[in-house]
């Protein structure tokens, strides 16, 4: 893991997806995904399919909004104890999330914020979102900005990422400064 000068000493979550595959109740999801950064784990689990056929789209959706909500209070307290584990393991925020069919959502997952300092051009940048309505504030508009380069950059990201990941690797066989 990347050590920066802002970031407090903190457990790996390397293994974070493996332990939550060995903790998860079996039956819960036909496949999960756990995605970590510095301050947050999200476990985003698949729903195992509906068994209906459906007469449109429409009813389909509110079948596996149905279908998540109800998964939601059902396992509460299970998910409620499992992040409590994993918050103490890991020393971060545990977010829950569920895909079913066409359908994903993601249960009280944070909003971190984060400082930046951003010149006249820049602010007129997200001005201008505000003002035509694309977004609420300008935090909305940095929001969405930053959405809209990860979903056309996402190959570019994973490529940075993995070279990110081989820089760490070297450098944790270096010799000690």
């Amino acid at each position: 893991m990347r050590k920066h000068w802002t970031q407090t000493e903190q457990p790996s979550a390397a293994d974070a997806a493996a332990w939550f595959t060995g903790r998860l109740p079996e039956g819960w999801f036909t496949a999960t995904e756990v995605i970590t950064d510095r301050e947050e784990i999200t476990v985003l689990g698949t729903l195992p399919d509906l068994p209906d056929e459906f007469p449109d789209d429409a009813a389909r959706a509110a079948a596996e909004a149905g279908r998540i909500a109800r998964f939601r209070e059902e396992t509460r307290e299970q998910r409620i104890e499992i992040a409590r584990q994993a918050e103490h393991r890991y020393q971060r925020k545990v977010a829950w999330g569920v895909r079913q069919g066409g359908t994903e959502e993601l249960f009280t997952h944070l909003a971190a914020p984060v400082m930046t300092r951003l010149r006249q051009p820049e602010r007129q940048v997200l001005d201008t979102l505000v003002d035509a309505g694309v977004a609420r504030s300008r935090s909305d508009a940095l929001a969405w900005a930053v959405r809209l380069v990860g979903k056309h950059a996402e190959e570019w990201l994973g490529e940075l990422r993995s070279a990110l990941s081989k820089v760490d690797d070297l450098r944790t066989q270096g010799p000690d400064a």
